[in-house]
């Protein structure tokens, strides 16, 4: 009943109440289809065959397709696809609070190898670099003494 060249209307999907022709027969189950639907892999259950045959062969083009169709005098709609374009992305909160941080790194110049030893010298007196003690080892030092 289903074979190539058969006219069918699409009864399940996003296309359904469309005409299609049945192209290749992939196997007991599933068919190729293309017309008023989009060409694709379709189940034989969501398909209503028609008493029309389209005179098509095996594998034909879409371009085939339309002119089949254009003789039986259904009338085809080209679908034009999108334009791809760049979706807007916005920037979490935390990734917005790294910026001016970031502009902040690129704006200090780097220090030459001579300044090196004067900045790590100034590193182990600022009191930032050396982590507080605990009480109980403070008391423990001051035992000892």
């Amino acid at each position: 009943m289903i074979d190539v060249g058969r006219l069918c209307v699409k009864i399940a999907g996003r296309d359904a109440g469309k005409k299609c022709v049945v192209i290749e027969v992939l196997d007991n189950k599933f068919v190729l289809i293309d017309g008023e639907t989009r060409r694709r892999k379709c189940n034989i259950i969501h398909l209503e065959p028609l008493d029309e045959t389209i005179s098509v062969e095996k594998g034909v083009s879409h371009i085939a397709v339309v002119d089949a169709f254009k003789k039986l005098g259904i009338e085809l709609v080209e679908q034009k696809s999108k334009k791809k374009t760049v979706r807007p992305r916005t920037l979490r909160r935390s990734k917005l609070a790294e910026k001016p941080a970031e502009l902040k790194a690129t704006l200090v110049p780097k220090p030459s190898t001579k300044d090196v030893t004067s900045v790590v010298a100034n590193v182990e007196k600022s009191p930032v670099a050396k982590k507080p003690r605990k009480k109980s080892v403070e008391k423990a030092v001051e035992e000892k003494k």
